[in-house]
């Protein structure tokens, strides 16, 4: 089959390149440049413990390590008042259980994006099934049924041939444009000035928002957050009133200076109104020494592609969404957009694929990504007005205030930053699924970093064996204190090996001593992006069929798959206990035929999932239905 084409060689455009890669996939990437990224130390990255693990899998940790930095806590102040702190666990710190720090508890990646981007071409430049053409300006696209066709604006006038292709061309996708998807939204939410400096702060290692709100007079609301990065380098954004003001030289210096003059005055200091440092000019000690790296402004833009596919062509990042506003982060969506997207092209590569299949990327991630910007879009206006609106108002139910809500956005919490759950995926098994038991993951979210046993002896943190096809992860406590020879043989394992061995896709066997919520003897079933498919009571190897089926897209596995764990049941008196050696189970779920249903039609760009239920961009969303729409 001809390779995947990939628009754009930016982190996202290289990421789905490279996961496609390790999983047998060539990629063709058409990079419009001439391969050279700028270093702009001001231009940073903020990766979630889920974005930075794939990251890694894709052969860059040596540079999260060296260039990027993992904060010790959070501190979020009012004027001159500590409001929290957030301590974070060590990397790789592990309770006494077995199960690896909870996510809340792990700190991002802070690192400079170019660094980020060179290591994954570097990784690129080492895969044998990979291409880099660069100075390849898109100029045409075709479609057939058989694959794509994509033309590019060089001398020579280069025509390449893919079986799919994915736009991972930024805000102004090229792609986009030539299959002419809409791509309403609000431009210039916010704006930011941004700084790199090299200083000392008062307190190393942990990052900082420091928050000056408006008095009952009103007046803009001033704040200013502080993100350490490796060799004792800072990045600093103030948040810049609305309108087109410019930020001069002589402006930005002078923020920087009262940001780190307030900072640094000692508790005599009297607090001021004056905004960045929420200190008063001219009071508490001299502005300690600082070298200037880099300075920018940052605009961001609320935005939404109408739909993620077309055919044989996707979206994916910036092309797909822009987002940024409160702290959320539109690199980490589109790294999850890429890990998303490749292990099903990957499957659609090597074995064909459903139209469910394919549908739920835009199902899934649009989803999410809808859900992010509505929840900024009605925090927006009681975080920035002044308290022109009651939060509970804005968000019923919430328990939060508003300073914790952005803190939430900048750590990866809550509505505004959480890694999130596909509720409502076309790939589930059918609801009350034999066996099915209920763990601290609910199905369709992310799972739990464990601590895991693989078939090689090897002891790793679970996320480390996503992305290569399912994971079966056996929950048995006491297997650590056993020599891993004799419970491979035991037990509930020689079932479960031969379950698993008869799946229609790929899959691998994990052993961990405990997971939250579960009991023992519980086998987990998680998709190769690291979102749980559902938990079984025991070995049932026609519930585990039916899962590997509905992940792969299939019409008719759940169906399937309940027919067969009635007839084994039946047949061999399936049991969920401790594993004696109970009779085979029966055939499982029929593998998927390639012909499965399909998602809410695109013309109308709503991307709701084969169930019926509601789209993502409801009437009288105003981000996603704007004047400007």
């Amino acid at each position: 089959m001809d390779p995947v084409i990939v628009v754009g060689a930016g982190p996202v455009g290289l990421s789905v390149a490279l996961a496609l890669t390790r999983l047998g996939v060539p990629v063709v990437v058409l990079d419009e440049t001439g391969g050279q990224d700028d270093t702009r130390p001001a231009r940073t990255a903020v990766l979630r413990p889920d974005t930075a693990a794939f990251v890694g899998r894709l052969g860059c940790v040596a540079t999260l390590e060296s260039a990027g930095t993992r904060w010790s806590a959070w501190r979020t102040m009012r004027r001159r008042r500590l409001l929290e702190r957030v301590a974070f666990a060590p990397s790789g710190a592990a309770g006494a259980s077995g199960a690896a720090a909870p996510a809340a508890a792990a700190s991002p990646v802070h690192l400079p994006q170019h660094a980020l981007t060179r290591a994954l071409r570097a990784a690129l430049a080492d895969e044998p099934l990979a291409e880099v053409a660069t100075d390849s300006r898109l100029a045409g696209i075709e479609q057939d049924e058989h694959g794509v066709t994509a033309h590019t604006r060089d001398p020579d006038g280069t025509s390449w041939r893919g079986s799919y292709l994915v736009g991972c061309d930024g805000p102004r996708s090229t792609v986009r444009k030539l299959l002419d998807i809409r791509f309403p939204g609000r431009t210039a939410v916010e704006r930011y000035a941004v700084a790199a400096l090299r200083t000392e702060l008062p307190w190393p290692g942990e990052a900082l928002l420091h928050r000056s709100p408006a008095r009952h007079g009103g007046g803009p609301v001033a704040e200013v957050s502080a993100r350490p990065l490796a060799g004792g380098v800072w990045r600093l954004d103030w948040l810049l009133p609305p309108g087109r003001e410019l930020v001069t030289p002589d402006a930005l210096v002078a923020r920087i200076r009262d940001s780190l003059a307030g900072w640094t005055a000692d508790s005599a200091a009297e607090p001021g109104d004056d905004g960045a440092g929420g200190y008063a000019r001219g009071q508490g000690p001299l502005v300690p020494p600082y070298e200037l790296l880099d300075t920018g402004v940052h605009t961001v833009h609320h935005r939404l592609a109408r739909t993620w596919r077309q055919g044989r062509a996707f979206l994916a990042g910036d092309a797909a969404h822009l987002l940024g506003a409160l702290g959320t982060q539109g690199l980490d969506e589109g790294l999850r957009d890429a890990e998303n997207l490749a292990w099903k092209l990957g499957l659609a590569w090597h074995h064909g694929a459903s139209e469910t299949l394919l549908d739920s990327y835009q199902a899934e991630r649009r989803g999410a990504v809808a859900a992010r910007l509505r929840a900024a879009d009605s925090a927006l206006p009681l975080l920035r007005d002044g308290g022109a609106v009651r939060w509970r108002t804005v968000l019923p139910g919430a328990a939060r205030g508003r300073s914790t809500l952005l803190t939430d956005g900048h750590l990866g919490r809550g509505p505004l930053g959480a890694a999130p759950t596909y509720a409502r995926t076309p790939l589930a098994p059918a609801a009350g699924l034999p066996g099915e038991t209920a763990v601290d993951t609910v199905p369709g979210g992310p799972v739990a970093d464990v601590v895991v046993t693989a078939s090689d002896g090897s002891v790793v943190p679970l996320r480390e064996r996503l992305g290569q096809g399912l994971l079966v992860v056996l929950v048995a406590p006491g297997t650590g204190v056993w020599d891993r020879r004799h419970w491979q043989s035991a037990g509930l394992m020689p079932r479960l090996t031969s379950a698993v061995g008869a799946l229609p896709m790929r899959a691998e066997i994990l052993v961990t001593e405990a997971y939250p919520g579960a009991t023992a003897h519980t086998v987990l079933v998680v998709r190769p992006d690291g979102h749980l498919v559902t938990a079984l009571s025991g070995v049932r190897p026609g519930g585990l069929s039916a899962c590997a089926d509905a992940v792969r897209g299939g019409a008719y596995g759940r169906e399937a798959g309940e027919r067969a764990e009635t007839s084994g049941a039946r047949g061999a008196g399936e049991t969920a206990g401790a594993g004696g050696a109970g009779g085979a189970d029966g055939p499982g779920g029929a593998p998927g035929n390639g012909s499965g249903g399909t998602a809410e039609g695109a013309a109308d760009g709503a991307s709701g999932d084969t169930a019926g239920t509601s789209p993502v961009d409801p009437p009288g969303s105003t981000v996603l239905h704007s004047e400007s729409d």
